[in-house]
């Protein structure tokens, strides 16, 4: 009996440890794809949010994007707490601002879009996030040879026999 009351006691730890790693991993592990708009903002509570001259993206130490208006670069980041460092140059020939920005990634999203004027106008995450929605494209559908008539053989229309031995009823002027 006391052999079966530990075997059930190791099992029953096993299999707690295995739910405290699941769900660390589920917190810890979260990979986000981040992207970075350097976009005006258009009429948002009737104002305008103009695109930036110049925004470097520093993510971890590293440059992950020099963004021109109009432009968009990314960051792969794992965990929820988001940390970037944006140097800015709102005009041509003007001085580069830094900020240091921390952000709360939801956990549910994979693909975040940041739109960053809005984000540094301090305006609510309504109006700087979004979820990254790839666009789908349809390829036009490729004609197959021989689709449309009976048999597969491409004996239709021109290069069928249709009007031509005057064969269109199927038996002709017999």
């Amino acid at each position: 009996m006391k052999v079966k009351t530990r075997r059930v006691l190791f099992v029953f730890l096993l299999v707690l440890v295995l739910v405290a790693v699941a769900a660390a991993m589920m917190v810890i592990g979260r990979g986000h794809t981040v992207y970075f708009d350097n976009k005006t903002l258009e009429d948002y509570q009737g104002q305008t949010y103009k695109a930036f001259e110049k925004v470097v993206v520093t993510v971890k130490d590293e440059q992950v994007a020099k963004l021109a208006k109009r432009d968009r670069g990314m960051s792969i980041w794992i965990g929820q707490n988001f940390k970037m460092i944006l140097e800015v140059t709102r005009e041509k020939g003007g001085e580069a601002e830094i900020h240091e920005i921390d952000l709360k990634l939801p956990y549910s999203v994979d693909g975040i879009v940041i739109n960053l004027p809005a984000l540094l106008a301090e305006l609510p995450e309504e109006a700087w996030f979004s979820e990254f929605v790839p666009a789908v494209t349809e390829e036009p559908a490729e004609e197959v040879p021989g689709e449309g008539d009976d048999f597969g053989l491409g004996l239709e229309g021109e290069l069928g026999l249709e009007g031509e031995l005057g064969l269109e009823d199927g038996l002709g002027d017999v």
